[in-house]
């Protein structure tokens, strides 16, 4: 099989998968691949751009989602939901997302959707803004926490857990006043 970026991207997704981020090297991905490292800066310029390339594999998964077709809050949920998912379908799955030296197309895409939800209901550019920065940092750091500590909950636990808290955060953004 010929090395492409596809190639390189589906290995490196397994073998985060098994290894988790702090243990993830290229050069054991190379090994993986039967190829020399280098092999994989031909088509990853480097290990922080393939890790990019991870994450916004990741986000597209959420992005491939259909988000209902209610009311803003309800979408919105759907979406944080829908990323959550993904990122929890993934080894360490937040915190590639998180740590994302430059966001590329589907990152800018989910934001851009999750700001326009807050626009169309007639919050300013910085208060929705604000908003889905809100709803990310919510998200971006129970799901860290959730990986990272594995504190022992069950999967349902932890999902009712997260939607109390992501009912807070979306009570609390209801109460903006918008000129819809």
């Amino acid at each position: 099989m010929p090395l492409t970026p596809a190639v390189v991207l589906d290995a490196a997704i397994a073998h985060l998968d098994e290894v988790g981020l702090d243990t993830f090297s290229t050069r054991k991905l190379a090994a993986r691949l039967g190829v020399q490292v280098g092999a994989l800066y031909w088509h990853y310029p480097s290990k922080q751009a393939l890790l990019d390339a991870v994450a916004e594999r990741i986000i597209g998964e959420a992005c491939a989602v259909p988000v209902p077709d209610e009311d803003w809050p309800e979408q919105a949920g759907a979406m944080i939901g829908a990323l959550r998912a993904a990122m929890l379908a993934h080894t360490d799955g937040a915190r590639l997302i998180v740590e994302m030296g430059e966001p590329g197309p589907m990152a800018q895409a989910f934001i851009e959707r999750l700001r326009r939800l807050f626009t169309d209901v007639g919050m300013d550019g910085p208060t929705a803004e604000a908003a889905a920065d809100v709803l990310t940092s919510y998200l971006n750091g129970y799901t860290i926490e959730e990986q990272a500590h594995k504190r022992g909950h069950q999967r349902a636990e932890a999902d009712s857990r997260f939607a109390f808290g992501l009912s807070l955060v979306l009570a609390g953004l209801r109460t903006i006043p918008t000129a819809v």
